[in-house]
């Protein structure tokens, strides 16, 4: 198989300096504002991006050495397939957040709601498209009737190196 090589495109700054104590997902992060310094060679891709109040962050889990297949994830008490989480630790080290983009000085886009560790790479930005990323969903899996309770989680150490 194919080595990926990716570079970031920018770094993300929150007040989040560990991983214990801070939110879970962005609907724990609410008010939570941060900042996104993107590397100046990808200022022309920002083009038209302030028209969007919300985007989706792609992220590097950078702190993430190893990873598990079966974990046990901060909504359950009970084991999962990493795929069926959101956990960090995974193969790819990939996460994703949607956050309300404020406003853009240059490079610069200060954001809201974020939930991730100060000094994350950025990987890619999308705008977010409520017709487009918010289908009608059916079953939640194992999350069924614990998926509010998202915003109240903070992350502990169960996934520290």
């Amino acid at each position: 198989m194919n080595l990926l090589n990716l570079k970031p495109i920018g770094f993300i700054k929150t007040p989040f300096q560990t991983k214990e104590g801070m939110p879970i997902q962005p609907t724990g992060a609410k008010g939570v504002k941060g900042i996104i310094e993107i590397d100046l060679q990808y200022i022309d891709g920002l083009k038209d991006l302030d028209g969007f109040s919300h985007v989706i962050l792609i992220y590097h889990f950078h702190l993430t050495k190893t990873y598990e297949l079966v974990v046990k994830p901060f909504m359950d008490d009970q084991l999962h397939g990493i795929f069926s989480t959101r956990a960090p630790k995974r193969p790819n080290p990939i996460g994703f957040s949607v956050v309300k983009l404020n406003k853009m000085e240059g490079n610069i886009l200060h954001i809201e709601n974020i939930d991730v560790l100060n000094g994350t790479p950025l990987l890619d930005i999308k705008p977010f498209i409520p017709d487009v990323d918010s289908p009608e969903v059916q079953k939640i899996g194992w999350l069924e009737g614990k998926s509010d309770k998202m915003g109240d989680k903070i992350s502990d150490k169960r996934f520290k190196e």
